[in-house]
Protein backbone atom coordinates (compact mmCIF):
# COMPACT_ATOMS: atom_id res chain seq x y z
CA UNK A 1 0.00 0.00 0.00
CA UNK A 2 1.32 3.12 -1.16
CA UNK A 3 1.69 6.21 1.32
CA UNK A 4 -0.64 7.95 -0.67
CA UNK A 5 -3.38 5.50 -0.20
CA UNK A 6 -2.56 5.14 3.34
CA UNK A 7 -3.29 8.79 4.01
CA UNK A 8 -6.33 8.31 2.26
CA UNK A 9 -7.80 5.66 4.32
CA UNK A 10 -6.24 8.01 7.60
CA UNK A 11 -8.24 10.97 5.88
CA UNK A 12 -11.53 8.53 5.29
CA UNK A 13 -11.35 7.64 8.94
CA UNK A 14 -10.94 10.61 10.35
CA UNK A 15 -13.92 12.26 8.39
CA UNK A 16 -15.85 9.39 9.29
CA UNK A 17 -15.24 9.67 12.89
CA UNK A 18 -16.35 13.24 12.91
CA UNK A 19 -19.27 12.24 10.76
CA UNK A 20 -20.33 10.25 13.67
CA UNK A 21 -19.48 13.05 16.55
CA UNK A 22 -21.68 15.18 14.31
CA UNK A 23 -24.65 12.62 14.06
CA UNK A 24 -24.42 11.43 17.85
CA UNK A 25 -24.48 15.36 18.38
CA UNK A 26 -27.81 15.70 16.22
CA UNK A 27 -29.22 12.69 17.94
CA UNK A 28 -28.18 14.36 21.44
CA UNK A 29 -29.71 18.07 21.07
CA UNK A 30 -33.12 16.75 22.63
CA UNK A 31 -32.35 15.97 26.37
CA UNK A 32 -36.48 15.11 26.98
CA UNK A 33 -38.80 14.16 23.71
CA UNK A 34 -42.03 13.05 24.16
CA UNK A 35 -44.13 11.67 21.52
CA UNK A 36 -47.85 11.33 21.44
CA UNK A 37 -48.21 10.73 25.02
CA UNK A 38 -51.87 10.23 25.98
CA UNK A 39 -52.71 9.33 29.82
CA UNK A 40 -56.18 8.04 30.44
CA UNK A 41 -57.07 7.37 34.06
CA UNK A 42 -59.95 4.04 34.72
CA UNK A 43 -62.12 3.84 37.46
CA UNK A 44 -65.04 1.35 36.58
CA UNK A 45 -66.65 2.22 33.65
CA UNK A 46 -65.47 6.03 33.73
CA UNK A 47 -63.00 7.14 31.52
CA UNK A 48 -60.95 10.30 32.00
CA UNK A 49 -58.12 11.34 29.21
CA UNK A 50 -55.57 13.98 31.58
CA UNK A 51 -53.10 14.65 28.61
CA UNK A 52 -54.05 14.12 24.94
CA UNK A 53 -51.46 13.04 22.37
CA UNK A 54 -48.61 15.56 23.95
CA UNK A 55 -45.24 15.98 21.79
CA UNK A 56 -43.11 17.78 23.21
CA UNK A 57 -38.33 18.55 22.50
CA UNK A 58 -36.60 20.24 25.46
CA UNK A 59 -33.18 20.85 24.43
CA UNK A 60 -29.66 20.14 26.75
CA UNK A 61 -29.12 23.06 29.14
CA UNK A 62 -32.40 24.82 28.34
CA UNK A 63 -34.82 25.69 31.30
CA UNK A 64 -38.64 24.36 30.07
CA UNK A 65 -41.72 25.79 32.04
CA UNK A 66 -44.97 23.93 32.03
CA UNK A 67 -47.20 26.44 32.43
CA UNK A 68 -51.28 26.31 32.72
CA UNK A 69 -54.26 26.50 35.26
CA UNK A 70 -54.85 23.92 37.99
CA UNK A 71 -56.08 20.67 36.35
CA UNK A 72 -54.58 20.79 32.96
CA UNK A 73 -52.37 18.05 33.37
CA UNK A 74 -49.08 19.50 34.15
CA UNK A 75 -48.09 17.63 37.33
CA UNK A 76 -48.97 14.55 35.22
CA UNK A 77 -47.00 15.48 32.34
CA UNK A 78 -44.21 16.19 34.85
CA UNK A 79 -44.42 12.41 36.05
CA UNK A 80 -44.59 10.69 32.76
CA UNK A 81 -41.46 12.90 31.95
CA UNK A 82 -39.71 11.96 34.69
CA UNK A 83 -40.07 8.37 34.29
CA UNK A 84 -42.81 7.67 37.64
CA UNK A 85 -45.93 7.30 35.47
CA UNK A 86 -46.40 4.93 32.70
CA UNK A 87 -48.11 6.61 29.47
CA UNK A 88 -51.28 4.98 28.09
CA UNK A 89 -49.56 5.34 24.68
CA UNK A 90 -47.07 7.22 23.39
CA UNK A 91 -43.07 7.56 24.17
CA UNK A 92 -40.69 9.41 26.42
CA UNK A 93 -36.70 10.11 25.78
CA UNK A 94 -34.48 11.30 27.95
CA UNK A 95 -30.67 11.93 27.21
CA UNK A 96 -31.27 9.35 24.29
CA UNK A 97 -32.73 6.46 26.16
CA UNK A 98 -36.34 5.68 25.75
CA UNK A 99 -37.57 5.34 29.50
CA UNK A 100 -40.70 4.01 27.92
CA UNK A 101 -38.85 0.53 26.92
CA UNK A 102 -36.67 0.40 30.42
CA UNK A 103 -37.65 -2.50 33.42
CA UNK A 104 -38.35 -1.01 36.01
CA UNK A 105 -34.92 -1.76 37.99
CA UNK A 106 -33.73 -0.16 35.18
CA UNK A 107 -36.16 3.05 34.72
CA UNK A 108 -35.49 3.39 38.70
CA UNK A 109 -31.63 3.52 38.34
CA UNK A 110 -31.66 5.75 35.69
CA UNK A 111 -33.43 8.10 37.40
CA UNK A 112 -31.09 7.71 40.32
CA UNK A 113 -28.37 8.06 38.38
CA UNK A 114 -29.72 11.31 36.18
CA UNK A 115 -32.73 13.35 37.17
CA UNK A 116 -32.61 15.33 40.60
CA UNK A 117 -36.31 16.21 41.80
CA UNK A 118 -37.28 19.82 43.53
CA UNK A 119 -40.72 19.34 45.08
CA UNK A 120 -43.13 22.21 46.09
CA UNK A 121 -43.08 21.11 49.61
CA UNK A 122 -40.15 19.97 49.88
CA UNK A 123 -39.94 16.85 51.23
CA UNK A 124 -36.84 16.99 53.86
CA UNK A 125 -36.88 14.89 57.02
CA UNK A 126 -37.87 16.70 59.71
CA UNK A 127 -35.14 14.72 62.18
CA UNK A 128 -32.51 15.24 60.24
CA UNK A 129 -30.13 17.96 60.08
CA UNK A 130 -29.72 20.20 56.04
CA UNK A 131 -26.42 18.50 55.46
CA UNK A 132 -27.71 14.84 56.35
CA UNK A 133 -30.69 15.38 54.58
CA UNK A 134 -28.28 15.91 51.22
CA UNK A 135 -26.22 12.99 52.42
CA UNK A 136 -29.37 10.91 52.11
CA UNK A 137 -29.19 11.64 48.25
CA UNK A 138 -25.55 10.61 47.82
CA UNK A 139 -26.16 7.76 50.36
CA UNK A 140 -28.62 6.02 47.85
CA UNK A 141 -25.92 7.50 44.74
CA UNK A 142 -23.70 5.14 46.60
CA UNK A 143 -22.11 8.08 48.06
CA UNK A 144 -20.99 7.23 51.82
CA UNK A 145 -19.49 8.52 54.88
CA UNK A 146 -17.13 11.11 54.29
CA UNK A 147 -16.64 11.38 50.92
CA UNK A 148 -20.75 12.08 51.58
CA UNK A 149 -20.31 14.72 54.02
CA UNK A 150 -17.63 16.87 51.75
CA UNK A 151 -19.77 17.20 48.53
CA UNK A 152 -23.15 17.32 50.96
CA UNK A 153 -21.13 20.55 52.35
CA UNK A 154 -20.27 21.44 48.67
CA UNK A 155 -23.46 21.13 47.82
CA UNK A 156 -24.65 23.53 50.40
CA UNK A 157 -22.52 26.33 50.16
CA UNK A 158 -23.53 25.99 45.96
CA UNK A 159 -26.60 27.30 47.36
CA UNK A 160 -25.57 29.95 49.96
CA UNK A 161 -26.27 27.25 53.05
CA UNK A 162 -23.15 26.15 54.28
CA UNK A 163 -23.25 28.35 57.49
CA UNK A 164 -26.86 26.38 58.09
CA UNK A 165 -25.80 23.04 57.41
CA UNK A 166 -26.26 21.54 60.97
CA UNK A 167 -29.59 23.18 61.85
CA UNK A 168 -32.66 21.05 61.20
CA UNK A 169 -35.67 22.31 58.78
CA UNK A 170 -37.97 23.80 61.25
CA UNK A 171 -34.93 26.01 61.86
CA UNK A 172 -34.96 26.96 58.63
CA UNK A 173 -37.21 29.57 56.40
CA UNK A 174 -39.32 28.26 53.86
CA UNK A 175 -36.84 29.76 50.92
CA UNK A 176 -33.68 27.97 52.86
CA UNK A 177 -35.67 24.96 52.80
CA UNK A 178 -35.94 24.77 49.01
CA UNK A 179 -32.37 25.90 48.48
CA UNK A 180 -31.72 22.45 50.76
CA UNK A 181 -34.27 20.86 48.22
CA UNK A 182 -32.51 21.96 45.54
CA UNK A 183 -28.89 20.84 47.00
CA UNK A 184 -30.07 17.39 47.59
CA UNK A 185 -31.72 17.08 43.97
CA UNK A 186 -27.85 18.19 42.61
CA UNK A 187 -26.60 15.63 44.77
CA UNK A 188 -24.55 13.04 42.39
CA UNK A 189 -24.56 15.48 39.65
CA UNK A 190 -27.61 14.35 37.15
CA UNK A 191 -27.75 15.69 33.91
CA UNK A 192 -32.45 16.68 34.64
CA UNK A 193 -33.96 18.92 37.13
CA UNK A 194 -37.27 18.25 37.73
CA UNK A 195 -39.28 21.16 39.66
CA UNK A 196 -42.93 21.19 40.89
CA UNK A 197 -44.12 24.25 41.96
CA UNK A 198 -40.93 25.53 43.31
CA UNK A 199 -41.05 28.77 43.82
CA UNK A 200 -44.98 28.54 45.21
CA UNK A 201 -44.28 28.84 48.91
CA UNK A 202 -41.58 31.50 48.62
CA UNK A 203 -42.22 35.01 49.22
CA UNK A 204 -40.88 37.28 46.26
CA UNK A 205 -37.28 37.51 48.19
CA UNK A 206 -37.07 34.16 48.01
CA UNK A 207 -38.34 32.86 45.21
CA UNK A 208 -35.94 35.65 43.14
CA UNK A 209 -33.02 33.40 44.62
CA UNK A 210 -34.75 29.77 43.49
CA UNK A 211 -35.15 31.21 40.50
CA UNK A 212 -31.49 32.91 40.03
CA UNK A 213 -30.36 29.37 41.08
CA UNK A 214 -32.00 27.37 38.51
CA UNK A 215 -31.24 29.70 36.02
CA UNK A 216 -27.20 28.71 36.82
CA UNK A 217 -28.02 25.53 37.20
CA UNK A 218 -29.16 25.63 33.25
CA UNK A 219 -26.59 28.26 31.70
CA UNK A 220 -23.57 27.97 33.97
CA UNK A 221 -23.93 24.16 35.09
CA UNK A 222 -25.58 22.76 32.04
CA UNK A 223 -28.35 21.23 33.38
CA UNK A 224 -31.69 20.86 31.45
CA UNK A 225 -34.00 21.58 33.84
CA UNK A 226 -38.01 21.31 34.01
CA UNK A 227 -40.19 23.38 35.53
CA UNK A 228 -43.92 22.85 36.61
CA UNK A 229 -45.42 26.47 37.60
CA UNK A 230 -48.02 28.83 38.16
CA UNK A 231 -45.12 31.54 38.79
CA UNK A 232 -44.75 34.51 35.76
CA UNK A 233 -41.44 35.56 37.37
CA UNK A 234 -39.89 32.40 35.98
CA UNK A 235 -40.73 33.04 32.19
CA UNK A 236 -38.32 35.34 32.18
CA UNK A 237 -35.40 32.75 32.89
CA UNK A 238 -36.60 30.38 30.63
CA UNK A 239 -36.08 29.51 26.91
CA UNK A 240 -39.39 27.62 26.10
CA UNK A 241 -42.78 28.00 28.00
CA UNK A 242 -45.51 25.03 27.22
CA UNK A 243 -49.17 25.91 27.95
CA UNK A 244 -51.32 23.03 29.21
CA UNK A 245 -55.34 23.21 29.24
CA UNK A 246 -57.62 19.67 29.34
CA UNK A 247 -54.36 18.15 28.87
CA UNK A 248 -53.69 19.66 25.44
CA UNK A 249 -50.72 21.06 24.43
CA UNK A 250 -51.70 24.48 23.30
CA UNK A 251 -48.54 26.02 22.73
CA UNK A 252 -45.11 25.61 23.33
CA UNK A 253 -43.10 29.16 22.68
CA UNK A 254 -39.33 29.27 22.34
CA UNK A 255 -37.87 32.40 23.73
Amino acid sequence: MTATQIDLLQSAGSASQANLSISAEKIEVNAIVARGVDMIYRSGAERFQALKNINLDVKRGDIQLLMGPSGSGKTTLLSILAGILTPTAGSVSLLGEEISKLSGSKLAHFRLQNIGFIFQGFNLFPALTAIENVEVALNLKGIRKGAARQQALGLLDQVGLSQQAKRHPQDLSGGQKQRVAIARALAGNPRLIMADEPTAALDSHNGHAVIELLRNLAKEKGRTVLIVTHDPRIIDVADSVAYLEDGVLKADTHR
